[in-house]
């Protein structure tokens, strides 16, 4: 009788853990690529003004951040976006640019690439 309990004490909080576990995997797959439900977020905007930011350093072309249109991020030991970019550039011309930035966990930024959408 002992044996019984014990076997379904047992079952019962395996049950118990592979439920709670299962919403939290499904909530951020590793390595997977998942569009940007809200690009409109202030955290997504500014990752956008700050990767345009980088750019202009090191390509002194005196563009000017406008808005982030679309993206996609990947959870990494951090995160990794890909950011389409509307930028205009000192003759007030507005071109949409695609950039790839990595933020840490210690929210740590890494532009990664900063080139204008085909």
């Amino acid at each position: 009788m002992r044996a019984l309990v014990s076997t379904v004490i047992a079952a019962a909080a395996a049950v118990a853990l592979c439920s709670s576990i299962a919403p939290a995997a499904s909530a951020a797959i590793v390595g997977g690529w998942r569009p940007i439900k809200d690009v409109s977020d202030p955290h997504i905007q500014e990752l956008g003004s700050w990767a345009v930011s980088e750019h202009v350093k090191e390509a002194e072309d005196g563009l000017s951040f406008t808005k982030v249109v679309s993206g996609e991020q990947q959870v990494v030991a951090g995160m990794n976006y890909k950011l389409a970019i509307e930028a205009t550039d000192a003759d007030g011309k507005s071109t949409t640019y695609q950039a790839a930035v990595y933020e840490g966990l210690s929210s740590q930024r890494r532009l990664l690439s900063f080139k204008p959408s085909n």
